[in-house]
């Protein structure tokens, strides 16, 4: 039989006959790596284990451990959850079901509103069709068989995903059991590989997320291929729901949304605003120190605008609908970009005045459909950690790499340290010629092999006009969030006619960087709020310290020792509620304030305090000029916990 070369990841080679499928391969292996096998990535496309493989190929083979198992696991389970409902709800029809960052969900059209005991009742007849163990085999067919078939199954969403495809493209169906699905894989070798599964919640949903289509029902859920798995990630969303920045942002009298005046938009309240202060405050002292100059731009500008930057063909339906100022149309602006270009041109620039970095906590608006708004996270306005960087093409890497040291340097000020690197490139649609694509690129991961970052590759995550460096933190539930990023743009200085005069008296277009670094202040909010769980380390808190006087004959007493502290620039409020004072301790610790300073007798005729810290208790008397020193070190040196 001919033999093909399998080139494996460590870039170990191996001879097989020709034919042979990732799951033989695997188990030639080890029967190990055969049991935990689900899915396989042959010359770069992932596929099935069942694949036959007729030549010399590059062979990656993932599990449950690997980001791409996971991806395929959840997907299949989004597949069995729809068979387990079909074989319920008869008249169902279905959406798109596909895996998402954690699990899974599936948009479905049934004749009633589904409840969490219905979800109890599907989940069981999950287990029960995947203890049958059926394969999910895939079928390749052509578009008018594929139409007579969901025709024939009147399901009207599938066949308006197909109306959309080219009539000569070849479409793939999956069948499990008795269940048939439209979809381009790939699948798990069988529904018996999964295990243990959770149906967490049933919503509203839109047909393709438009509130103008039909209204439908999506049920998320995750699955895992052992019982403790689920239990962990069942009790890590225990957590996850103490710490809901919706929640806390609540309890803590931090922000609030008025979806009767404005979905998306933010409402922040004395506590929550001074929070944001302390982050803008250090935000642009820190920009200060790293050479960046502050800007100031305009909330709107004429259309032309943004027809010259490209927003209009581009971006248009994230963008608001235009008003008309004297006859011509202006839009509110859904970037900065084009704003600080429009100062660049106010002047003829020379080599010698670059690098210019410029930076805006800019306030922009784009549309978000209401049913992905969410809290801090997802909103219609928001102020962007802005800033853009116009410089020579000598001098683009050293630039990159002050940028990602500034980027890690700033993030580690608010206790993240765990950082992940990834160099997106070139996506299909994309402007500019592919030297500068490949010149761009090669800089970015040159910056980071400097720097000695590791990094990931995303190829074809870049931008459209041109490749980027993203930094994705872990906060303390080990979730990664997207922050920092550093894009390169061909785009707007070819548009905008952008040019320095060289060291050579000629023009030159100079390269332009696009970077924030928390991302927005309104997203980084509800990040930190939900890494520390509300309880904000003591430079960040809204209130450092709470005085609690333990009668009224001890106010004079406690309003001095605030004076103190206040004078000290120390966020300070007296308690001097009518409550017991057992009651006020507790309250001021559902408040998660930093520091209880008690004061009665014994303080006031010592000069001292007791001191009570949040979550750890009485910490003792300390002398009011002990607890200033001791309180005003640990808010200069930003000290942070989780």
């Amino acid at each position: 039989m001919d033999k093909i070369k399998i080139k494996f990841p460590d870039s170990s080679e191996r001879e097989f006959d020709k034919g042979i499928t990732p799951f033989e391969i695997a188990k030639s292996i080890s029967n190990r790596l055969a049991d935990d096998a689900l899915v396989a990535k042959i010359d770069g496309v992932v596929r099935e284990l069942s694949t036959n493989i007729n030549q010399d190929a590059s062979l990656q083979i993932f599990t449950f451990d690997d980001a791409q198992g996971k991806e395929t696991y959840w997907h299949s389970t989004s597949h069995l959850m729809a068979h387990a409902i079909q074989s319920i709800y008869p008249e169902a029809k279905f959406g798109v079901g596909p895996a998402i960052d954690a699990g899974f969900y599936y948009d479905i059209d049934i004749n009633s509103v589904l409840s969490e005991e219905d979800l109890s009742k599907i989940e069981k007849k999950m287990m029960e069709i995947s203890s049958q163990k059926n394969p999910f085999k895939r079928t390749e067919l052509p578009k008018t068989e594929a139409v007579k078939f969901f025709e024939k199954k009147g399901d009207n969403y599938k066949l308006e995903i197909l109306s959309e495809l080219d009539s000569n493209e070849v479409i793939s169906i999956y069948d499990e059991g008795d269940f048939t699905d439209l979809c381009t894989g790939p699948h798990l070798p069988d529904a018996g590989k999964i295990k243990f599964v959770k149906l967490l919640t049933v919503s509203g949903s839109y047909w393709r997320g438009d509130e103008k289509n039909k209204r439908m029902q999506r049920i998320y859920g995750i699955s895992f291929p052992k019982k403790k798995m689920l239990e962990d990630y069942l009790l890590f969303l225990e957590e996850a729901k103490k710490r809901d920045h919706r929640k806390l942002g609540k309890q803590l009298d931090l922000f609030s949304i008025h979806e009767e005046a404005g979905a998306g938009l933010i409402y922040w309240h004395p506590k929550g605003a001074r929070v944001r202060n302390t982050i803008e405050t250090f935000w642009r002292s820190e920009h200060f120190k790293n050479g960046y100059d502050l800007l100031y731009s305009p909330h709107m500008g004429k259309s032309w605008l943004w027809e010259t930057s490209g927003h209009l063909v581009t971006y248009k339906e994230n963008m608001y609908s235009p008003m008309k100022i004297d006859d011509q149309d202006y839009f509110v602006k859904p970037m900065n970009c084009p704003f600080h270009i429009m100062i660049y041109k106010t002047k003829l620039r020379s080599y010698r005045d670059l690098p210019l970095r410029w930076a805006e906590l800019g306030t922009v608006y784009r549309y978000e459909k209401s049913g992905v708004l969410h809290g801090l996270l997802r909103v219609r306005g928001f102020t962007q950690d802005d800033a853009h960087i116009f410089c020579t093409h000598e001098q683009i890497e050293d630039e990159i790499i002050e940028v990602v040291r500034f980027s890690i340097s700033l993030l580690s000020s608010f206790g993240f340290n765990d950082l992940k690197f990834y160099v997106a490139t070139k996506p299909e649609k994309a402007v500019g010629e592919d030297k500068d694509w490949e010149k761009a690129t090669e800089s970015l991961k040159h910056a980071m092999e400097r720097e000695n970052l590791s990094y990931e590759m995303d190829e074809g995550g870049g931008a459209f006009y041109g490749p980027k460096i993203d930094i994705k933190i872990k906060d303390a539930l080990n979730r990664e969030w997207q922050l920092s990023t550093i894009q390169f743009d061909f785009n707007l200085p070819e548009r905008f006619k952008m040019n320095y005069i060289g060291e050579d008296g000629k023009e030159h277009q100079p390269f332009m960087v696009h970077r924030a670094l928390l991302g927005s202040i309104e997203r980084f909010m509800g990040i930190l709020i939900e890494h520390y769980g509300g309880a904000f380390p003591t430079w960040l808190a809204p209130v450092q310290v709470a005085i609690i006087p333990v009668s009224q004959n001890y106010f004079e007493y406690g309003k001095k020792v605030a004076d103190e502290l206040k004078s000290k620039n120390i966020i300070v409020e007296f308690d001097e509620r009518n409550e017991k004072i057992g009651y006020k301790i507790r309250d001021w610790e559902t408040q998660k304030v930093p520091y209880m300073l008690i004061v009665g007798e014994k303080e006031k005729e010592s000069g001292t305090v007791s001191v009570r810290q949040h979550k750890l208790g009485d910490k003792g008397s300390l002398s009011l000029q002990d607890f200033i020193n001791t309180i005003s070190e640990e808010i200069n040196n930003r000290t942070n916990h989780n």
